[in-house]
């Protein structure tokens, strides 16, 4: 089970990077409750409108907007884990993430590959998907197996089970995917149980966890309040996973950014508590900047350092385990 070195901590000896004050801390938590109890989230899922209303929420049914008391978040804040462990099939890649360690996963979904034997830019495929997945399981510097890119040979409506299946077979480190709607969810978790023997040592180990995202600005569709839903019901650690682009999809400024992107993830997270209360979530950034002259999203800009870094410090905040892009 690994447990890796401490980030940004404040023992004298260490080195970190401090972003805000406490008091500055709050002042964006005070922004995002109001943004979340005047404005709202977008829900397209009746299911999860049905969810929220009966948790407190208010919820209007003809303009699908969802609105949050203070108290609400507060309460799904307070009552999602500070640690998760996520479990390898082989228990000597555990990974407990919790506090300030910090761990590496490599990059994903990508759509294209050069080909590593003829030099060709194409379309990705399973193969590729099984290839990225044996390379992750060789390096030691990355703790946890993320889909890389997608099986473009298969149907797109079984993307999901192939590239899972292509990393069973090649990692026995803990594997992230995503963009799955909730009857891929439970085939994913039948999956993940075959592998281990069965349901119940699914939910004492889970080797899978699952990346949803909401759509900035502020909706939560209904694919990724499926999978929300059946992450906490399956006992599956769920990344939600904001990817706002300021400028773009989110106000230009990387503060304005910063509260959009935390009232997607905690509506997010309430959700997860209100299904099943103690629910593992973690808070997850993707977030960038929009280029304005190609509008592009450049993961590379050192706006996406600056406000993942933000980001990780919030979710520190809240106590919560973070999943950030690195620049």
């Amino acid at each position: 089970m690994a447990r890796k070195f401490y980030a940004a901590s404040d023992f004298i000896s260490g080195f970190g990077l401090k972003m805000f004050s406490e008091d500055e801390l709050y002042s964006i938590h005070l922004a995002t409750l109001e943004v979340l109890q005047k404005s709202g989230i977008k829900v397209e899922s009746e299911e999860a409108l049905e969810i929220f209303q009966a948790g407190g929420a208010f919820v209007d049914k003809n303009t699908r907007i969802v609105q949050f008391p203070p108290y609400l978040v507060e309460d799904a804040i307070h009552s999602a884990p500070s640690k998760i462990v996520l479990a390898g099939r082989n228990p000597k890649h555990d990974v407990v993430i919790e506090d300030k360690r910090v761990h590496f996963t490599n990059f994903g979904e990508g759509i294209m590959v050069i080909d590593p034997f003829t030099g060709e830019y194409r379309k990705s495929i399973k193969q590729d998907t099984a290839n990225a997945a044996l390379m992750c399981d060789a390096l030691d510097e990355v703790d946890i197996c993320l889909r890389a890119v997608a099986a473009h040979d298969v149907s797109a409506k079984v993307h999901p089970l192939h590239e899972l299946e292509a990393c069973f077979k090649n990692t026995t480190k803990h594997i992230f995917t995503g963009g799955i709607s909730g009857r891929q969810a439970e085939i994913l978790f039948d999956m993940a149980a075959t592998v281990v023997g069965g349901k119940d040592k699914l939910r004492e180990r889970p080797i899978l966890s699952i990346n949803v995202c909401p759509t900035s600005p502020l909706q939560l569709t209904s694919h990724c309040t499926e999978a929300i839903i059946k992450c906490a019901e399956y006992g599956i650690a769920c990344n939600i996973l904001s990817m706002a682009m300021a400028g773009g999809s989110a106000p230009v400024t990387l503060g304005g950014t910063l509260v959009m992107h935390n009232a997607e993830v905690l509506a997010g997270v309430v959700l997860s508590q209100l299904t099943r209360k103690g629910s593992p979530v973690i808070y997850g950034s993707s977030t960038t900047i929009m280029d304005l002259r190609t509008t592009t999203a450049p993961v590379g800009a050192p706006e996406l350092g600056m406000i993942n870094a933000a980001v990780a410090r919030l979710a520190q905040y809240y106590l919560l385990p973070s999943w950030v892009a690195g620049g």
